[in-house]
């Protein structure tokens, strides 16, 4: 598992103790439930509930798959098979009532029940991060809901938008992304006590019923060895598509963090340093690092995917990759979501450098607002295009050539229109002062809050 980029109470479920407890409260109930039918004495049910307890490192001692050791002497009579070690484990605390545990059922009976048991719990830690991060958004979004700034398509400059309009723009794909994930945790949120191959041979189909009503899951439908696998390969795509909005989201902050940008930053803490090499660097590290571990993320899916084609009725090629995948992505994404809320509620909004930046080409961005209202009053809009545009380029080349004054560059593009032979048959100098008021580009960003439920 992933130890350094972890939290404890995450890492805590998909540690030894934590599934073997979850294995034994399987086998317990499963045991109670055939208590209730009659099969298993009570007393003897009620024992197994009282005695029934496992060491983790016993199980793994007795399992004997110590990596480098397999041939060691000491491993010789060991299991190698990690369901009966941790029986075995368990035995050592019984007395003659350990005859009636993990009776009638199979390995994974109790493994991919409590496997799903593991992913839900690990599952609501998520959604608390998520809406942890949904929450954050939401007060900077209130924060710079007029905060101007250019919104760009192709990295170019296109016309005025607001910060908090990005940042409505990530709250719906945040919260598309929960939507997705909790129709996953549905998925996987099934029971399967069935049998070894499925058709409930050797136990009643009442013990899944009563197990599955006692943990909260669905009986599955129909099963074999195993609950089938499009169930996890969806939990892990959900978590993977996750993980690229978070990359979208840090994206956009590293590119808006570029010194010829420079409109956000990360937070920067005293002490921090940014480079071995240079002082005077303040990366964005974090959001970096969210963008490489979303590449991570996405190979888990994989693998996840291709578990779905299993032989005949089970084989056990999905388990290995299943064990470094299920616990790696769910800590993975746990520490990503609270690494990201942080950048969102630490990082520096530069109103000026905006402001700056929507006025480095002149009210270029009018362009649109010129041509439509010379469409209104009767122009060709092809001819509108064409006329607009000219006068766009000559200033624009204007710009880049450094050739225009401060004073000269809020009002050297207007005039260029104003002068125009085509657009002055149509506009007067008021209709075209009238669409360089660029605040009217942004007239409708109440409605992006209200549709998101922002007060």
């Amino acid at each position: 598992m992933i130890e350094r980029y972890s939290y404890p109470e995450m890492r805590a479920i998909w540690e030894a103790q934590s599934r073997y407890d979850t294995w034994l409260e399987v086998e317990l109930l499963i045991a109670e439930a055939w208590a209730e039918l009659g099969v298993v004495p009570k007393d003897a049910a009620e024992k197994l509930r009282k005695n029934a307890k496992v060491d983790a490192q016993r199980a793994i001692e007795l399992e004997g798959e110590t990596p480098g050791k397999e041939n060691d002497q000491k491993s010789k009579g060991k299991t190698r098979h990690d369901l009966i070690a941790f029986l075995h484990a368990v035995y050592e605390h019984l007395g003659e009532e350990k005859k009636w545990l993990h009776y009638g059922v199979t390995s994974y009976d109790i493994e991919d029940t409590a496997l799903v048991l593991l992913m839900r719990k690990s599952a609501m830690m998520i959604l608390t991060e998520i809406d942890a991060l949904d929450a954050a958004i939401v007060e900077r979004a209130k924060e710079h809901k007029w905060t101007y700034m250019i919104g760009r398509s192709h990295g170019v400059h296109a016309e005025p938008i607001t910060f908090g309009h990005k940042l409505c723009v990530w709250l719906g794909e945040l919260r598309r992304r929960r939507a997705m994930f909790v129709r996953a945790i549905d998925a996987i949120s099934a029971c399967k006590i069935s049998g070894a191959v499925g058709t409930f041979a050797n136990v009643d189909p009442r013990v899944e019923e009563m197990v599955a009503e006692k943990l909260q899951l669905e009986p599955s439908p129909c099963a074999t060895q195993v609950l089938q696998r499009d169930r996890h390969a969806e939990f892990l795509s959900a978590l993977a598509i996750l993980a690229g909005s978070l990359e979208q989201f840090s994206t956009e902050i590293r590119n808006l963090q570029r010194t010829d940008i420079l409109e956000v930053e990360e937070s920067f803490q005293a002490g921090q340093r940014g480079s071995s090499a240079m002082p005077h660097k303040r990366n964005p590290i974090v959001c970096e690092r969210v963008s490489g571990m979303a590449r991570l993320m996405r190979s888990y899916m994989i693998p996840a995917i291709e578990n779905m084609a299993l032989w005949h009725e089970r084989d056990i090629a999905h388990s290995s990759v299943e064990r470094v995948i299920i616990p790696d992505a769910c800590i993975l994404i746990d520490y990503m979501l609270k690494k990201f809320t942080t950048v969102v509620k630490g990082m520096k909004i530069y109103e000026k450098r905006m402001l700056k930046n929507l006025y480095a080409t002149g009210g270029l961005f009018n362009s649109e607002a010129v041509m439509l209202v010379a469409v209104k009053k009767g122009m060709d809009k092809d001819t509108a295009y064409t006329s607009v545009q000219r006068c766009a380029m000559a200033t624009w080349d204007k710009i880049q050539q450094d050739e225009l004054s401060a004073d000269q560059l809020g009002t050297f593009y207007p005039e260029l229109l104003k002068a125009d032979e085509n657009l002055s048959k149509y506009l007067t100098s008021e209709d075209i002062d009238h669409a360089f008021n660029w605040q009217s580009h942004l007239k409708n960003i109440d409605v992006f809050y209200k549709r998101l439920g922002i007060d």
